[in-house]
């Protein structure tokens, strides 16, 4: 089993979190693992995505090409990534600020509203989580007690008051994700 994923949007979205929080439950789960961050100068605003591999055998380069799955929360990211996406392999986006929606007919696409879900919940912060729910939903790679330790070793302490909110998060966002194609 090889998963290559790239999550990619704005800075402040919690994209490099995201990564992490998948790649530590691969941790967990004993599999190999990369994580490699990409992201402007800008902190918040500017473009940010992060490569995760999982493996059960060892990764020869933390460099990918093509993806097995794209997670896109905006239009860059969109126009970028899409072409990345191996033939037959899954494209997951949020809908918020999408013009250009996905045109390929030989990948799964799939949606998921977080960011209207999170605003109608008044909790903006369980946005990736929610995005993360989703993918697992699709792509169950990781089991969840993995992924919930995962998110405990990735948050700081004073956020684990969070933690059963981010758990219903992912679980929110594997009911509300839907095949589009």
């Amino acid at each position: 089993m090889k998963e290559t994923v790239i999550i990619a949007g704005f800075g402040g979205q919690g994209v490099l979190t995201m990564g992490k929080i998948l790649a530590y439950s691969g941790v967990m789960q004993d599999f190999e693992v990369t994580w490699m961050p990409s992201y402007g100068p800008e902190m918040r605003g500017g473009t940010a995505n992060v490569t995760v591999i999982l493996s059960d055998k060892p990764i020869s380069s933390p460099i990918a090409h093509e993806f097995d799955v794209a997670v896109v929360l905006n239009q860059q990211s969109m126009e970028k990534f899409e072409p990345m996406v191996k033939p037959g392999g899954v494209l997951i986006y949020d809908t918020n600020g999408i013009t250009h929606h996905p045109t390929r007919t030989d990948i799964s696409v799939y949606t998921i509203d977080a960011t209207a879900e999170c605003a109608r919940m008044g909790q903006a912060k369980l946005f990736n989580t929610m995005i993360l729910g989703g993918y697992l939903k699709v792509r169950p790679v990781v089991k969840m007690e993995n992924v919930m330790e995962g998110l405990k070793h990735t948050l700081p302490e004073r956020a684990w008051k969070m933690l059963p909110q981010n758990e219903e998060a992912i679980h929110h966002g594997g009911e509300i994700i839907k095949q589009i194609r």
